[in-house]
C-alpha cells in the first residue's frame, strides 16, 4: 500500500488496521474486510481515499495482509537528490554494488539503480538511509513476454525496490500495436503500484521518431505509470534536451520525466533538469555532483 495512505495515519494505528484486516479476511471473508477498509480510509481522510482502489485490488487478488512500503518521493533540494546512481553492467561485482550504495549514502542520491539480482543486497545496505532502491525490468530490450516483466517487477518490489524502470515494448510500438504496449505497461503498473512502488517506463528514445515518442508517453500515462524515461544506456543515443522538452510537454506536470543515457557531467545534468527532467539516471553520478567530467557507463 502506498505511503500516501500510510503517511496519513500514525504508524501504530496503521499496524492495528492492517492486523485487523488480516484477521477479518481469515475469519469473516473479503466482504467484511472491504467494509473495514472503507471505514479506515474514511477515518484517514481524503488523501487516503486515493489509494482505496489499490488496497481493494490487493484483497481481491487474495492478499491476507497489506503492508505499507516506505518509499517516499525524494525531496528535490540538491543536484544529488535528482540522481539515480546507476550500475547495470552485467559484470558488476558485489564489491562494486556495495560501493555504489556507499556513494549514494555519502552524496544523498535519490536511489541506486541496479539489476534485480542485487536488489535485496542494496535494500539491506541502504536500510538505515533515505536512499531508495530502483530496479530494471525487461532490461535492456523490452521484448520479453508481459508475464515475465510482471514477475520480475513483483520480485524486485518484494526484495525491497521502491521504483521499477521497465523497458517499453519498442517493437510493438513501432508496429502500431498501441493497445498491446499499453497493456504491457498497465500489467506491471497494476502489480507494483498497489505495493507502494513507482513505475518508470523507458522509451528508448534513440530508436523512436518524435511521433513515436509522443505516443509512447501517452500510452505510459494511460497505463498508470509514474514516470517516462529516455533511455537504457545500452542502445544508440541517450538523453537530449529536445527529448526531455518533448516528453515534458506531452505528459504535463502530472508525471515524472527521467533523463538517462550519456549524462556524464554537471552542465548536461543541469540543462536536462532545466528542460523538465525530474530525475537523472547516471553512473558518473559522483563526478557530476563534484563538477567533473565522468566517464561512467551503465
Amino acid at each position: 500500500m502506498s505511503t500516501r495512505f500510510a503517511g496519513s495515519i500514525a504508524p501504530e494505528e496503521l499496524e492495528r488496521i492492517l492486523t485487523e484486516l488480516a484477521r477479518t479476511i481469515l475469519e469473516r471473508g473479503e466482504g467484511a474486510a472491504h467494509n473495514l477498509l472503507a471505514q479506515a480510509l474514511s477515518a484517514a481522510g481524503p488523501e487516503a481515499g486515493l489509494e482505496a482502489a489499490y488496497a481493494k485490488q490487493a484483497i481481491d487478488s487474495g492478499a491476507c495482509r497489506l503492508g505499507s512500503c516506505g518509499c517516499p518521493s525524494p525531496e528535490l533540494t540538491t543536484l544529488a537528490s535528482y540522481i539515480d546512481h546507476t550500475l547495470l553492467k552485467p559484470e558488476a561485482t558485489l564489491a562494486q554494488v556495495d560501493k555504489l550504495c556507499d556513494e549514494a549514502m555519502t552524496h544523498g542520491f535519490a536511489s541506486v539503480c541496479v539489476n534485480g539480482s542485487w536488489v535485496r543486497r542494496c535494500a539491506e545496505v541502504l536500510a538505515p538511509s533515505r536512499v531508495l532502491v530502483c530496479s530494471v525490468v525487461g532490461f535492456p530490450l523490452g521484448a520479453m513476454a508481459t508475464e515475465a516483466k510482471v514477475y520480475e517487477a513483483r520480485r524486485a518490489v518484494e526484495d525491497g525496490a521502491c521504483e521499477i524502470d521497465m523497458v517499453l515494448a519498442v517493437g510493438a510500438l513501432k508496429s502500431g500495436l498501441d493497445d498491446s504496449v499499453r497493456r504491457d505497461i498497465a500489467s506491471v503498473a497494476n502489480v507494483v503500484r498497489p505495493l507502494g512502488a513507482r513505475l518508470k517506463v523507458i522509451l528508448e528514445t534513440g530508436l523512436l521518431s518524435d511521433e513515436e515518442k509522443v505516443r509512447a508517453c501517452k500510452l505510459a500515462q494511460a497505463a498508470g505509470a509514474d514516470f517516462v524515461k529516455t533511455s537504457t544506456g545500452f542502445a544508440k543515443g541517450g538523453a537530449t534536451v529536445e527529448d526531455i522538452q518533448l516528453m515534458r510537454r506531452t505528459v504535463g506536470r502530472a508525471m515524472g520525466v527521467k533523463a538517462s543515457g550519456g549524462v556524464r557531467d554537471q552542465p548536461t545534468a543541469q540543462a536536462l533538469i532545466a528542460a523538465g527532467a525530474s530525475r537523472i539516471g547516471a553512473s558518473a553520478s559522483v563526478e557530476i555532483v563534484r563538477g567533473g567530467t565522468g566517464a561512467g557507463n551503465y
